[in-house]
């Protein structure tokens, strides 16, 4: 199979999706003459013209409600936020509009949208640039989340994305855009509310997503030359979320490890980890424990962001604590 990047996995998918459906069209800040921000829309404006890759102003509250819009007539959107922290002064366009009308007009309307970029930390862009937005999008029904670590993921997720009648949040990284995998030639689809195994085990089961995937499969080789073997689950979908991929595997391993980008104060890790304890107490020889970002913004010096972040050694502090934990 061919080797892509994830942008360029992200880029097959809409393309061969604005190929397949003339009503799929992308709209943002430099999707078309720049090629995209993260060169993700490169070579789509020369393709399909200035009426299916439309430049918007820097106004994300008004083109989030354009897309609406377009999707409540029947149109197929792609919304691009070139960060997701700025999909922030759009939050009322999300979460009041995109998320509700089809429950306030009884099913009158469906919202066949994509609102797609990157999310969490990337490099020295200090805290009003490095926030993760699952805890605050998965709070609210009416929305999917999905979140992809891997080309393969990337380009089967976003072509379900694309495809469903609801309202999709679609958080990429930015410090993973480069990342290279094999993605096949023939056309696939990934479900949206399906896990995925990115590392057999049985004594420790890590649970992750997004840019915590590189980071908790390098804490499960760390972990491996201690004799601990990991399993690792990439929910890849938020909401939904696939609960009893994860429980199958805490059946097998009793013991947990929450890795992920995102602060410790409620929000998903948090959930997660009381549905775990609910679920599955009794199967369970050790505490949830939590690798996440420290309770503090996130610094811009690049020596402090690396002590907020998740980072192999302390997934393999959490995993160690698990693992030897004794009842």
């Amino acid at each position: 199979m061919p080797q892509l990047q994830i942008r360029e996995a992200l880029k097959a998918a809409i393309d061969e999706e604005m190929a397949r459906d003339d009503r799929v069209f992308v709209m943002g800040e430099e999707v078309g003459h720049y090629d995209g921000a993260y060169k993700v829309t490169e070579g789509l404006l020369d393709k399909y013209g200035e009426q299916r890759v439309v430049d918007t102003p820097i106004a994300e509250a008004g083109f989030a409600g354009v897309g609406i819009g377009a999707a409540m007539a029947g149109l197929r959107p792609i919304v691009e936020f070139m960060t997701f922290n700025f999909s922030a002064v759009a939050f009322d366009q999300l979460l009041n509009n995109a998320a509700k009308l089809r429950h306030l007009s009884n099913g009158q309307f469906t919202l066949p949208m994509v609102f797609r970029g990157p999310n969490a930390a990337a490099h020295m862009l200090s805290s009003t640039h490095s926030q993760a937005f699952e805890s605050f999008y998965c709070g609210f029904p009416g929305v999917k989340v999905v979140s992809v670590a891997t080309p393969y993921d990337a380009k089967g997720l976003l072509k379900s994305a694309i495809r469903d009648d609801n309202p999709i949040i679609f958080f990429e990284s930015e410090v993973m855009y480069g990342v290279r995998g094999e993605v096949p030639e023939e056309e696939y689809l990934i479900p949206i509310g399906q896990a995925d195994i990115k590392r057999p085990g049985d004594q420790v089961t890590v649970v992750t997503w997004g840019q915590g995937v590189p980071v908790a499969l390098a804490a499960a080789e760390l972990a491996a030359a201690d004799g601990i073997d990991c399993e690792v689950i990439d929910l890849r979908t938020l909401r939904p979320l696939d609960e009893h991929a994860v429980l199958t595997s805490v059946h097998k391993t009793n013991r947990v490890v929450l890795l992920y980008h995102g602060w410790p104060y409620g929000g998903t890790g948090a959930e997660l980890s009381d549905r775990i304890q609910r679920a599955a107490f009794d199967h369970l020889d050790a505490p949830v424990e939590r690798v996440c970002y420290e309770d503090v913004n996130m610094p811009y010096a690049e020596n402090l962001e690396n002590l907020v972040i998740p980072s192999p050694e302390r997934g393999l502090e959490a995993i160690r604590k698990v693992a030897y934990h004794r009842i």
